[in-house]
């Protein structure tokens, strides 16, 4: 009896500390408002959109909102242009292909999206994207992704790349009112596939990997020619 309840009392703990932690690491919607409405009296070149593992032949929750915020900015006129990025990392699927046709399938048009399919981390997400978008004559860019990531991201992009990109986090409520419109659409994802896939976790040790999220794994010299 006794060990049950402080079985249930250290799971309530553990909940409550996950929960803050979250917290702690991810801007919240106030914040996420105030860098929003900022973003509303700009319009971008290109917004970077990190990429989802895309598994059992359909988009995950997390890969349909990320998507469907970039079409939101889209439509409203802050993005001219939408980057997604991600390689085929976890699965046998570039994300960033996957992204950009369920986002054409959802009315943005082909030539105004771009992919970027080296990343594998999302700190290589937003440095790759940057330097192919730059390369690609874009000058006003902006990350747009959830506010967990964003907040993740920002020192990265701040202190690490130094560089002038804006971030624009997810709005919930915004997304909120177009989720009655909202479609799962059909795409051929073998248009996405990679044949020559093997999973990061085969193909690098933990360490590594750890290595990859701080962002010490980074191709200084990627995309330094781009053939237009």
């Amino acid at each position: 009896m006794f060990s049950n309840y402080f079985m249930n009392q250290y799971k309530k703990i553990l909940l409550l500390s996950s929960v803050l932690i979250l917290e702690a690491c991810s801007f919240t919607q106030k914040k996420s408002q105030k860098l929003f409405s900022t973003a509303q009296h700009n319009t971008y070149d290109v917004i970077v959109v990190p990429g989802v593992p895309f598994e059992n032949n359909n988009w995950s929750r997390t890969m349909k909102a990320r998507v469907y915020w970039s079409k939101y900015l889209y439509d409203k006129g802050i993005a001219k242009n939408v980057m997604y990025t991600g390689s085929a990392v976890y699965s046998s699927y570039f994300e960033a292909e996957i992204m950009a046709l369920y986002a054409q399938a959802l009315g943005i048009p082909k030539e105004n999206i771009f992919t970027e399919t080296k990343a594998e981390h999302s700190t290589e997400n937003i440095y790759y994207s940057y330097k192919k978008a730059t390369k690609l004559g874009f000058e006003r860019i902006a990350l747009a992704t959830d506010p967990f990531q964003s907040k993740m991201l920002k020192s990265f992009i701040n202190k690490k790349m130094k560089a002038p990109i804006d971030i624009i986090p997810m709005v919930y409520d915004s997304l909120r009112t177009i989720e009655p419109m909202m479609i799962d659409p059909q795409i051929n994802a073998y248009l996405a596939y990679d044949s020559n896939f093997v999973s990061i976790v085969e193909r690098e040790s933990f360490c590594k990997r750890l290595k990859g999220t701080r962002g010490l794994n980074i191709d200084t010299t990627a995309y330094r020619l781009i053939a237009y």
